[in-house]
């Protein structure tokens, strides 16, 4: 618990959201035992969207971070069923293989040609039916079982996570 109360102190905190993301990520990183942890925002407006912050465990894991804002491609809820969830503002989902996922959760060429990992989160930031973001832990190289407890600190910090992503987007992009 004394760790989850370091992403709950990090997510209270009156810092500026960029200051938050960056002690988030690696916090979450170190307590869910990932290689990567990213957090991709967008407007749910324009479809414009960004990966704002990501952290990885070692430089061996590619860091997927964007320099700008840019537009969703048109077929990306198409393409990646993991994406098209978060679209409808379904349930986080906790993919425990790449490899064996069902292929209408998981798009498996996808998912190694854009990103290369083999277990992750795909943690829904949505508000009102919208999607304004996903956070995204992950590991390499072998499946992973996302625990109970994995759940419920994802769910608690998707919760404090929500306002500040939302205030975030909405401040940078209008």
């Amino acid at each position: 618990m004394k760790d989850s109360a370091i992403l709950s102190k990090i997510l209270s905190e009156d810092n500026s959201p960029e200051a938050i993301f960056s002690a988030l990520l690696p916090a979450l990183g170190d307590l869910l035992q990932c290689d990567r942890c990213f957090l991709y925002l967008c407007h749910p407006e324009t479809n414009i969207g960004k990966v704002v912050n990501c952290w990885c465990r070692s430089p061996e894991y590619p860091d997927v971070r964007d320099s700008d804002w840019k537009a969703e491609p048109a077929d990306l809820g198409n393409e990646d069923p993991l994406f098209a969830a978060a679209l409808r503002a379904e349930p986080s989902i906790f993919v425990e293989d790449v490899e064996t996922a069902d292929p209408k959760v998981v798009n498996k060429d996808f998912e190694h040609k854009t990103f290369g990992h083999r277990a992750l989160i795909h943690a829904h930031i949505c508000y009102e039916d919208r999607l304004w973001g996903i956070l995204q832990p992950c590991v390499f190289g072998q499946p992973r079982v996302w625990t109970k407890a994995d759940r419920e600190i994802i769910s608690a910090v998707i919760a404090k996570l929500t306002p500040i992503v939302i205030n975030y987007v909405t401040s940078t992009q209008n």
